[in-house]
């Protein structure tokens, strides 16, 4: 095994058999974490969103925090109900993708696709940037190099995905639950210390909070509607990851679709349990916040500014420090877990956008590779490919959260939408042609929960759109446009080609005569071999070609020709500007230019080395070469490879690898060849 095999080895592990594939499937203890982190990631900075939108009127519109947590709770709720009756429908993994496109055609499933591989991208740069960002006011050597970090946290996600979706769920799996046990732990602990009387304020409750400029004093009712209208749609962040299950049903073990519902389930419940619990919290506990960029706003209890370089923590690092204030080791744990989850959130994204990939892989909307597994059967060009997007897209926005966090909401909504009223057709088709009376009723409760949804859906989307579109949603709409022109530009590339390839009465009509040309650039064995096999296809006309731009290198040929009594004539082509590709291409296009009909079969004599830094030193031009002879119309390249003793090794040793007995083989049942 070479270096570069031994390394794949060591950052992937062994490779797996395609009949292992139902090993790699997911529990439910395990797909919780795996495509629930980005969810329940959204706990740790949606209320922070939305005591941010509020406290641009004061401290007095708090009031109004538990209620837009509630309005965030029921489409949690909605969506959640919505997204299990998907899941029983479509279990193949497209989600959003396939209901769009089944039931709404070509054009929707393509708008769902783009707006689900623009979020999913989104998703993996907001959640590391906003991990790193955390971390940065812990950690001083991360200070000023988010950036770089970010990416190195990225690249390392991208690892342990390719190892396979199973062993990175049982990674991931730790500090997913840590995050949950810590949450709501704290929530139980302030709930019992609240009935002892003994809950303490958090830090920012003795800070005296002034409303932006323009919202002193009273405010208008409209600006009352619009103000709550966007803390409600910045509390809808919480929604993001929630279609991730959809798109992964067949990551679960059988029954699939059981499972992922009841892990859909499961989510919501934990999700909304957890937001719902830091929000009452906040509000109870006296929690001020305002963006960190507006900071002038908080003042001392006097009225007098704060003192340079203060540091506003975050809602649950406030309300974790207060509640565990007799308990240190409480808080420490809720923080470091709810770092580690805003990271591993991206986890989510690493495993939806994949399976998506395959899937407009396979119907032609995107390149062919996104639909092949690797070695550990993930699919392993999609999670590069997502990777790769995720890195161009943090160095673009320096790591920072604040202007990426705005955009990829937009996205979800999307989705949401036009996966509802494709759920709605799907039920109303159905109910045509069913007569059971126990399944219409089935199918009626699932056309009005996908109704509700829908309805739901579409005016949380209006809100989003309006609330956020100057903030930075634009770009979001933007690349999703982008997202769609490119798979339909790649559709119609494949169905030219497929159109080009269909056989023809033509098709099968044999030429009328193969002109074959061996190219020769010495007399060595390479070049016998070439004209041996030349000889075997018994072509019409047969000639040996040599590019000479050296007189007395010719001649020297042209004798050495006749001494071995070669049965092949030699045409030399004279290029006195000493290039070898054109003469050549321009001799073969003449041939085929004086009969159309006929074919023109080059022979390119090639020998194979055993080492890859060998390769470098060897066979460039016979490359270029076929490279521009691919592009001539009539033209056949054929290359006759002479392997050399080292590549004879580099076999050998290739051949011990395969069959060598490595540390558990016998166990699982391998003895070698």
């Amino acid at each position: 095994m070479g270096v570069g095999g031994l390394s794949k080895r060591i950052l992937v592990g062994r490779k797996l058999r395609s009949s292992q594939l139902g090993e790699t499937l997911l529990p439910k203890r395990i797909a919780l974490p795996v495509f629930a982190s980005d969810a329940l990631s959204s706990v740790a900075y949606a209320p922070d969103e939305v005591f941010i939108m509020l406290s641009v009127a004061g401290a007095s519109t708090y009031v109004w925090s538990w209620k837009i947590g509630i309005a965030v709770a029921l489409v949690m709720l909605t969506v959640v109900a919505s997204y299990r009756q998907n899941v029983h429908a479509y279990p193949s993994g497209g989600g959003d993708y396939e209901v769009a496109t089944v039931n709404l055609g070509q054009t929707a499933g393509v708008t769902v696709a783009s707006a689900l591989l623009v979020d999913y991208v989104l998703t993996v740069a907001v959640s590391v940037s906003s991990g790193v960002q955390n971390a940065a006011s812990a950690v001083p050597f991360i200070n000023h190099h988010e950036t770089e970090w970010a990416c190195i946290l990225v690249v390392a996600l991208a690892a342990m995905n390719l190892r396979g979706v199973r062993e990175s769920g049982a990674w991931f799996a730790v500090p997913t639950y840590g995050f949950m046990l810590g949450v709501i732990g704290m929530a139980v602990y302030a709930a019992i210390r609240a009935t002892a009387g003994t809950l303490p304020d958090v830090e920012s409750a003795k800070l005296q909070l002034h409303p932006a400029p323009g919202y002193g004093g009273s405010i208008g009712t409209a600006a009352m509607v619009f103000l709550l209208a966007r803390a409600f749609s910045s509390g809808c962040a919480a929604l993001t990851g929630v279609e991730a299950i959809s798109n992964g049903v067949p990551a679960f073990r059988k029954p699939k679709s059981k499972n992922a519902a009841t892990t859909l389930l499961l989510l919501g419940g934990i999700a909304i349990t957890m937001l719902l619990s830091i929000i009452v919290l906040a509000r109870q506990m006296g929690l001020k916040y305002v963006d960190p960029a507006d900071l002038e706003r908080l003042r001392n209890p006097d009225g007098s500014p704060l003192h340079k370089g203060f540091d506003e923590h975050t809602v649950i690092a406030q309300i974790s420090r207060a509640v565990f204030s007799d308990f240190p080791p409480g808080f420490y744990f809720v923080v470091a877990m709810t770092g580690i989850i805003l990271i591993l959130a991206a986890n989510t994204a690493f495993n939806g956008f994949p399976v998506l990939g395959s899937i407009l892989a396979k119907d032609g909307f995107a390149p062919r590779q996104l639909g092949s597994r690797g070695d550990r059967l993930a699919y392993s060009n999609g999670i590069l490919f997502l990777a790769g997007l995720a890195v161009v897209l943090i160095i673009a926005f320096h790591a920072e959260p604040t202007r990426l966090i705005q955009l990829y909401i937009v996205g979800v909504f999307v989705s949401f939408n036009l996966s509802q009223l494709g759920m709605i057709r799907h039920w109303t088709r159905h109910l045509r042609t069913e007569t059971d009376p126990a399944a219409r009723r089935r199918m009626f409760r699932s056309r009005a929960i996908n109704t509700f949804g829908l309805a739901m859906t579409a005016v949380v989307f209006v809100i989003v759109l309006i609330t956020k579109f100057l903030a930075g949603a634009w770009i979001a709409i933007l690349a999703m446009v982008v997202f769609f022109a490119i798979m339909k530009s790649i559709r119609r590339h494949y169905d030219r080609v497929a159109d080009e390839l269909v056989v023809g009465d033509e098709d099968p009509v044999l030429p009328t005569r193969v002109h074959a040309m061996v190219l020769v650039s010495k007399l060595h064995k390479p070049t016998m071999r070439a004209l041996a096999f030349a000889k075997a296809t018994r072509p019409n006309v047969l000639e040996a070609v040599f590019v000479a731009s050296d007189q007395d290198q010719s001649d020297r040929l042209m004798e050495e020709w006749d001494q071995r009594h070669i049965d092949v004539p030699l045409k030399v082509l004279y290029s006195p500007y000493r290039e070898i590709i054109r003469p050549i291409v321009q001799y073969a296009m003449e041939i085929r230019q004086h009969n159309p009909r006929g074919v023109v079969a080059v022979f390119i004599p090639e020998y194979v080395v055993g080492r890859w830094w060998e390769q470098l030193l060897h066979n460039q031009t016979p490359l270029r070469l076929k490279g521009r002879l691919l592009f001539t119309p009539g033209v056949m390249v054929i290359s006759v490879p002479y392997q050399l003793r080292g590549s004879e090794i580099a076999k050998e040793r290739e051949d011990w690898e395969l069959t060598r007995l490595r540390p558990g083989d016998v166990r699982r049942g391998r003895t070698g060849r």
